[in-house]
């Protein structure tokens, strides 16, 4: 089975590998204590604590694994490469809901940085992939959880 590639653009790739270095320097070190604590309360085989630090460990390398895998299969979307001729990866959008007139300023990611409440959506999201390849002044029919909504594309831009 091969891995998905990871679509990033420079700052997710920056989180990333800070969290990277987090995970594997201070959180490990904080799990070694909380283990080395919880042996000092002796018999391990009814010891909570124990449990808990060591099942926080393997939460740890889990989300280690994840994140170097993640990095390893990443293609970052450099910002000059970045056409605003179409919504694509890496472009922000703004759009306007035809019947309300409510305008939105989404910047279009990759899934492994998609933060809907930071306006930041997938381009694999039914918004994000019906928005794709259009062009300011297209009027785009999306299909949501609610039945369908028409948005019109106002601007596109880095």
């Amino acid at each position: 089975m091969s891995a998905k590639e990871v679509l990033l653009t420079y700052e997710g790739l920056k989180k990333l590998e800070e969290e990277l270095d987090y995970l594997k320097g201070e959180k490990r070190k904080e799990n070694a204590e909380r283990i080395k604590a919880a042996l000092a309360f002796g018999d391990i085989s009814e010891n909570s604590e124990y449990d808990d630090a060591k099942n926080e460990q393997a939460q740890n390398e889990t989300r280690i694994m994840q994140l170097e895998s993640m990095l390893k299969h990443a293609t970052v979307i450099d910002d000059d490469d970045v056409d605003t001729r179409a919504v694509s990866i890496g472009t922000h959008v703004r759009i306007r809901e035809t019947k309300t007139k409510d305008e939105t300023d989404y910047h279009i990611v990759g899934s492994t940085e998609a933060d809907p409440s930071s306006y930041k959506i997938s381009n694999e999201s039914p918004v994000g992939s019906a928005l794709l390849g259009h062009k300011v002044g297209d009027t785009v029919e999306i299909e949501v959880p609610g039945g369908k909504i028409k948005y019109k594309i106002i601007d596109i831009h880095k």
